[in-house]
C-alpha cells in the first residue's frame, strides 16, 4: 500500500489557546519520554510506540505520519497545520489523515473538521517532508 499524503486547503488553523493546550499535549507525549510524539517547530510525526533506541533515537518504533505545520501564521500565537501523511505501514493496518490530524488537535478538544480554516497565500519555503535532515531518521 502506498503512503498517504494529503495537503491541507483551506489549511487548519490552531487558535492561540488551543495551540497552547496541543503543545503542552505533544510535548507531555514526547517519544523519548514514554509516549508517541515527536515534535519540532516544523514537524511533528507520531510513532507507533516511544522510541528505544541508544541515545534516544527511535530504535524499533515505527513512524505513523506526519504533520507539516508553520508557528506564527496567519497570527503571532497560533499554528497552522499545511500538510499531513501516513506512511505505508500504518495505510496498510487502516490510518487515515483525519485520525492523525484528531488526534493530535484533540488535545485542545478539535478536530481536521472542527478546525477554523485559513487560505494559504503560499506554501512555506522550507517544506518538512521534503527535506534530508528529518527527525528520527
Amino acid at each position: 500500500m502506498a503512503a498517504l499524503e494529503m495537503v491541507i486547503r483551506p489549511a487548519a488553523v490552531l487558535p492561540d489557546q488551543a495551540a497552547q493546550l496541543i503543545l503542552a499535549g505533544l510535548s507531555a507525549a514526547d517519544v523519548r519520554h514514554g509516549g508517541l510524539w515527536s515534535v519540532t517547530t516544523t514537524l511533528w510525526q507520531r510513532y507507533d510506540r516511544p522510541w528505544d533506541g541508544a541515545l534516544d533515537s527511535k530504535g524499533s518504533a515505527v513512524l505513523i505520519g506526519s504533520l507539516a505545520v508553520v508557528y506564527g501564521t496567519p497570527r503571532r500565537a497560533s499554528i497552522t497545520v499545511y500538510r499531513a501523511s501516513i506512511t505505508p505501514e500504518a495505510a496498510a493496518v487502516g490510518w487515515v489523515i483525519d485520525q492523525l490530524c484528531d488526534e493530535a488537535f484533540g488535545y485542545a478538544g478539535l478536530t481536521l473538521a472542527s478546525c477554523p480554516r485559513a487560505d494559504l497565500l503560499a506554501p512555506p519555503r522550507r517544506d518538512p517532508f521534503h527535506s534530508s535532515s528529518r527527525q528520527g531518521s
